[in-house]
């Protein structure tokens, strides 16, 4: 994969015959009705100084004041023409890099913090989707086209975590997190099954390939796969609570059921083994100004990804509306208020916390790979 640094972002990919992105032509005649700084924005190697405060880190809630420096810009670490679809961000705290999946090209590649070199970490890595790093520092990945979770291990081998459920094969493993007992929590909403683009083509033809859409915990000492819930559409991101208390997954069922809603659910974790009192958090529906006609419009995209900081605070990643909404959404904990948006040029897939003090939010949006300052830190190690 060759390293660019074109001055104008790569537009979007063409989504022709991909079921997953087809929520992308529904929502095309709400598309850029709202003007925004990051639509033309510059992010090339000769684009002009941002003033600060850096007008695309949204206030939208004086709760978020606390969280968004004035004297620090969104910068755009990595693009390339060959990217076809960034997602899954890591941050390994040894190595002091950044990880992600490049799910089209079958790659996992790698950000070094100590001088931004880019390089493959992995080819070919199973159409990786997630990545994670457990408590001993192995990495985790959820693969697309293999249909399993899997650990690399010290040696360089490869453990198979998962890759049935009930004496059935998973649809497409998507996204997780590791638990501090050890546990391994993931998503299957099935889309790497839904397409070769991302995987390996079901030949049922069924939204539902092999399963029932659900989440899935993996136990640490038995290795046992036990369903936790299948009480939502399409589980896509997830992510615990400082505590570990909830959990919450972002919804992206409207992809494919046209009564789901666009929204992150969240649910009690009871005894670290089992969910409760399932709930949706907050709605992606957002208020904004229109820019055909002087009144404000209801337009709602999908949250992919999530993380959470160490105030509880959800950042999720949105996309498949146009500039305005495409970003980063920040929400707080108790109400699921909206308080602050990341408004990126491209859409964002999934993010993570990292750099040394863990207070640097990484976002993989489309062709690029784009990095933000931020007064919080990731609550969790990864």
């Amino acid at each position: 994969m060759t390293e660019s640094t074109s001055v104008a972002a790569k537009s979007e990919l063409s989504s022709a015959g991909l079921t997953r992105r087809s929520f992308l032509t529904a929502s095309g005649a709400i598309a850029g009705l709202a003007a925004s700084t990051s639509f033309g924005r510059d992010y090339g190697p000769h684009a002009q100084p941002v003033r600060y405060p850096d007008p695309d880190i949204v206030i939208l809630d004086p709760r978020f004041k606390k969280y968004a420096l004035g004297n620090t810009p969104i910068q755009r670490i990595y693009h390339s023409s060959e990217m076809l679809w960034a997602e899954g961000p890591a941050w390994n705290g040894v190595g002091r890099y950044l990880l992600w999946s490049d799910i089209p090209n079958n790659v996992q590649m790698r950000w070094l913090e100590e001088d931004g070199h880019v390089s493959t970490l992995r080819h070919p890595a199973g159409n990786s989707n997630g990545n994670t790093f457990d408590f001993h520092g192995r990495q985790i990945s959820f693969e697309h086209g293999n249909r399993r979770v899997v650990r690399y291990e010290a040696d360089g081998s490869v453990t198979v975590m998962a890759d049935k459920y009930d004496g059935k094969s998973l649809n497409a493993p998507n996204d997780g997190a590791v638990h501090p007992n050890g546990d391994i929590w993931f998503t299957d909403p099935g889309y790497g099954a839904l397409m070769n683009y991302e995987g390996e083509k079901s030949p049922n033809d069924s939204v539902q390939p092999n399963q029932k859409e659900a989440v899935y915990r993996i136990d640490a000492k038995t290795r046992k796969v036990e369903k936790m819930t299948d009480e939502i559409f399409k589980p896509n991101g997830l992510c615990f609570s400082p505590d570990y208390k909830k959990l919450y997954v972002a919804d992206t069922g409207a992809s494919h059921y046209p009564e789901a809603p666009k929204c992150i659910k969240v649910w009690d974790v009871v005894e670290e083994k089992k969910l409760a009192n399932g709930k949706e958090f907050t709605s992606m529906k957002l208020m904004r100004q229109s820019a055909l006609r002087q009144e404000k419009e209801e337009v709602a995209g999908l949250a992919d990804g999530i993380r959470c900081d160490v105030d509880g605070n959800i950042w999720a990643s949105a996309g498949w509306v146009g500039e305005g909404y495409d970003g980063v959404h920040i929400f707080e904990p108790q109400e699921g208020v909206r308080i602050g948006q990341i408004r990126l040029p491209e859409i964002c897939s999934n993010v993570c916390f990292g750099g040394t003090k863990r207070n640097r939010l990484f976002m993989t949006a489309s062709t690029s790979v784009y990095a933000v300052y931020v007064e919080t830190r990731g609550a969790h190690i990864c």
